[in-house]
């Protein structure tokens, strides 16, 4: 028997939609994954049997066939476990396909049938808004992440059989839902703020033109005058980041795994400060799977180089391209992938 379930995955901050096809036939016990499939979804044939079998469902001693598509896309991460599962089940007969067609699913599982949170699940959802899918079902720990795009229905669940059940019509799953207004209320408090400053009258000044005009700037002189105390405190005198800003960041952060279960959406401006000793990759994004590296990390917001002369020269020359147009492409032989970098550069060197 065929099924077939709505996922999707992460290319740069967009996100694409799969089609996981599971297929039953007769035949010795085998379970193939094909369409591209990287080592960690390789890997989640052992996750899923574990799982069927201990949330109490049989699981088929067939032949098993699943099939990620479109076969020309790379596919990476964890996030496929949920699909898959469910595939086989409903390939089994037990979830009616109506509800299939209306709700795209992600998550990764424990072996115990837990669903673990995933990277990247903002523009996963922006996506099946924009297809038109009713709901997405997603981890609960991704929850409020998700739950941040209006218009689709988010459902979390902390367990396969829960999701298996809500498919197949036994149980409702009320929706999670945000304020995002609330999200907004935290704006104006800042862990260092401008205002606590007393005297350095011109750095201050400095730091007002570079806040209006979207400025780079460069501190220069000796230890302990306060270039990075005053640094630090840009973020507090940038205007308040809007909507659409916000939904820009915490998507990057989504990719790169950085949005913590409570926190949701990113309000505050990005302030980024790398050692010295970091890498091109590091810096500019990349990576066998390119993610995002600590320009895109800062975007619409400030990114801090302390002991600027201390920077290897090739990753200085590595700015060019985000400072002039606000974004970085990194090229490889299969894709090239564009992440926004659109920041204030503040740097500090002794004279």
């Amino acid at each position: 028997m065929l099924a077939k379930i709505h996922s999707a995955t992460v290319e740069g901050v967009n996100g694409l939609l799969v089609e996981v096809e599971v297929d039953i036939a007769f035949g010795l016990p085998a379970f193939a994954t094909v369409g591209l499939p990287e080592a960690a979804v390789r890997e989640s044939k052992d996750r899923v049997k574990a799982a069927i079998k201990n949330c109490g469902y049989e699981f088929p001693a067939h032949r098993i066939t699943v099939n990620l598509a479109p076969a020309d896309l790379r596919k990476a991460g964890t996030g496929y476990d949920l699909p898959i599962a469910v595939g086989i089940v409903a390939a089994c007969g037990i979830i009616p396909d109506l509800k299939l067609d209306r709700y795209l699913l992600i998550g990764e599982l424990s072996l115990d049938g837990r669903v673990r949170p995933v990277p990247g699940v903002l523009p996963i959802v922006l996506a099946a808004r924009r297809e038109g899918f009713r709901g997405v079902v997603v981890p609960q720990e991704n929850a409020r992440e998700a739950a941040v795009v209006q218009g689709v229905e988010v459902i979390p669940v902390n367990h396969l059989h829960q999701a298996v059940e809500f498919l197949a019509g036994i149980i409702e799953i009320v929706p999670e839902e945000v304020d995002v207004a609330e999200f907004f209320q935290g704006q104006q408090r800042f862990d260092a703020d401008l205002a606590e400053v007393k005297g350095q009258e011109h750095a201050k000044r400095a730091l007002e033109i570079a806040a209006a005009g979207g400025h780079n700037l460069l501190f220069e002189g000796p230890p302990g005058s306060g270039k990075t105390m005053m640094a630090r405190r840009l973020p507090s005198i940038l205007p308040d980041l809007t909507l659409e800003e916000a939904l820009e960041t915490t998507g990057i952060y989504s990719v790169a795994g950085l949005v913590g279960k409570e926190e949701g959406l990113v309000t505050q401006r990005p302030f980024r400060s790398p050692h010295h000793s970091i890498s091109d990759a590091g810096l500019i994004g990349g990576g066998q799977i390119p993610r995002p590296g600590e320009v895109s990390l800062a975007h619409n917001g400030v990114l801090f180089l302390d002991e600027l002369a201390e920077f290897k020269k090739n990753i200085l020359e590595g700015l060019r391209q985000p400072l002039e147009d606000g974004s970085v492409t990194i090229a490889r032989a299969a894709s090239s992938l564009s992440f926004p970098a659109n920041f204030i550069l503040v740097a500090a060197s002794n004279p």
